[in-house]
């Protein structure tokens, strides 16, 4: 059965490879800057086999490459330009010791772009190289053009490690890029499968296995973003590594089932779309709504980029409604007018939009002893929590609850680059209280990585 699933697989690479050169500068959108005879757009729609909707006409210059001239001629100005900043080693990693026995002895948590992907990388390497490494899984969905990621893997095959890769090849844009990683992580001796059929595989997860001493140890990897190199610098972005036994188990429950073309219906610590976060998110939300009702208090905190999912924002609107306390920092797409009167008047939206791309995902659910904190991969959005695979992971260290909690108060009270959600949807511009100390919150984390706070 396992041969026939890989089998498959490969065909659909293949015609997913003769697809991609067949339509390879295969025109899909036609831009025209000025008025044209409805005969020549007719004509032009016939040669380029493009249809009237995919026509669209602009009045703004099509080529912009101008705009790097501009750029280089302001090199003089410095005032114009961010200062430059570069990714730091983290203050929880040591430089005299293996990543993998620093994990072992504790969880790390790695901040991005304030910290460099490099610590993740390194700890790659040393498990490609490490005799007690017996197998390194993977998913991939979005890859630096010169990963070193694939880099480790493919050294690790070929030092006899078993290596059991998913190559999510419907990753937007990126289709090509992977597909050519695939190839080479499969000459280097690597398993490699690609999806799964109707789902995109979303999740950030790496599960490295290790033979100690008679006894079978995990390390495990789960992050909000993808394992690329560049966005790591440009995207703001959390990775645990952790080497709690019950996480690395429940991380090799979901690899077995991605490589049996299947998903994870029921997970103890890790909450895995599509088939359990959602309705976990719910539950959890109904929990604080009960504790609210009980006259206890109740908290709900979360950062994301989109919120979209209807069942959610109706549970959030139900705990507003239940007196449950709701702040959240929503970058992007939001669905929920916060602020109105006996509905959402105790939720609280905030924006970031800054110097880099807020990416992280956090939930926080309950408040002491009861409180429930998650990093994940998953915006509350239906197509992340119903047609993707997503992971979101525990955080139990107290070291590390407690640096994810100063993290989220301190995005909460960023006065500069912050915008309130009023109750019409619009958003305003936070400005500096009289008296008040100016606060920009990734400002702020770029003085921590560098030591300066």
């Amino acid at each position: 059965m396992h041969f026939r699933k890989k089998c498959v697989w490969k065909k659909k690479l293949r015609r997913l490879q003769r697809k991609t050169a067949a339509q390879k500068a295969v025109p899909v959108r036609l831009e025209i800057s000025r008025e044209l005879n409805v005969e020549i757009v007719a004509q032009l729609c016939r040669e380029l086999g493009l249809r009237p909707e995919q026509i669209f006409s602009t009045e703004a210059p099509m080529d912009l490459s101008f705009l790097y001239q501009i750029q280089d001629r302001l090199r003089q100005k410095p005032e114009l330009f961010y200062e430059k900043r570069i990714p730091q080693k983290s203050s929880m990693v040591q430089d005299d010791k293996l990543m993998l026995c620093q994990v072992l002895e504790h969880d790390i948590l790695l901040s991005y772009p304030y910290e460099s992907i490099n610590s993740f990388l390194r700890m790659l390497n040393e498990a490609a190289a490490d005799e007690t490494v017996m197998s390194i899984k993977m998913t991939l969905y979005r890859l630096a053009k010169n990963s070193k990621v694939v880099e480790a893997l493919v050294a690790a095959a070929e030092n006899g490690k078993q290596v059991d890769v998913l190559v999510e090849l419907k990753a937007r844009f990126d289709e090509e890029n992977n597909i050519e990683w695939s190839r080479r992580l499969e000459d280097a001796g690597c398993h490699v499968i690609y999806g799964l059929d109707g789902l995109k595989v979303h999740s950030k997860l790496c599960l490295i296995t290790i033979r100690d001493q008679g006894r079978i140890r995990y390390v495990t990897q789960i992050g909000t973003g993808n394992y690329n190199e560049k966005t790591s610098r440009l995207y703001i972005d959390l990775s645990l590594l952790t080497a709690d036994d019950e996480i690395g188990k429940e991380a090799g429950e979901i690899f077995t089932a991605l490589f049996m073309g299947e998903t994870v219906d029921h997970m103890e610590q890790l909450l895995v779309a599509p088939k359990c976060l959602q309705n976990r998110v719910i539950d959890m939300i109904d929990g604080e709504i009960r504790e609210k009702k009980e006259g206890r208090e109740a908290y709900i905190g979360v950062k994301i980029n989109s919120l979209t999912d209807k069942q959610i924002i109706d549970k959030l609107i139900e705990a507003s409604e239940a007196g449950v306390r709701v702040d959240m920092i929503i970058r992007g797409i939001n669905c929920i007018q916060s602020g109105i009167e006996g509905k959402t008047d105790n939720i609280h939206i905030i924006s970031i939009v800054g110097r880099y791309l807020e990416h992280s995902r956090i939930y926080i659910f309950g408040c002491g002893e009861r409180e429930k904190l998650y990093l994940s991969s998953a915006d509350f959005m239906t197509r992340n929590t119903l047609r993707r695979v997503e992971v979101a992971v525990p955080v139990r260290d107290p070291a590390l609850r407690q640096r994810l909690h100063a993290m989220f108060d301190v995005m909460l009270r960023d006065n500069i680059k912050a915008r309130d959600q009023l109750p019409d949807g619009t958003y305003v511009r936070r400005t500096v209280p009289e008296g008040k100390e100016a606060l920009n919150a990734q400002e702020y984390f770029l003085a921590c990585a560098y030591g300066q706070k």
